[in-house]
């Protein structure tokens, strides 16, 4: 399978939805190459970018649950760099069965 590498742009507009996002980034913990945070305190919000080296419906599982999740925006932009993926993963983060 062929693997991409994106960023997610995610906008919490809503601290209590924390925990549902950091759930999900632990589910794809194993995609995700790099993240970094930042908390905007005048505006009441939170910016974090993510780095993810995935299949596309990989990355697209993730976005699209991530941008379900109330008071969260998400955004993925995805390189034009495609390499061969050995992930022991399925695109919804769960371990493949052997």
């Amino acid at each position: 399978m062929e693997s991409r590498v994106a960023v997610i742009g995610i906008i919490i507009e809503n601290q209590e939805s924390v925990q549902a996002l950091n759930d999900i980034l632990h589910e794809y913990s194993a995609y995700i190459v790099g993240r970094m945070g930042i908390p905007y305190r005048e505006k009441n919000i939170s910016i974090i970018s993510v780095a993810m080296d995935a299949p596309q419906d990989v990355i697209s599982a993730m976005s699209g649950k991530i941008g379900r999740i109330r008071g969260i925006s998400a955004k993925t932009a995805y390189s034009n760099v495609v390499t061969k993926s050995e992930s022991p993963l399925s695109a919804d983060g769960k371990e493949k069965a052997s």
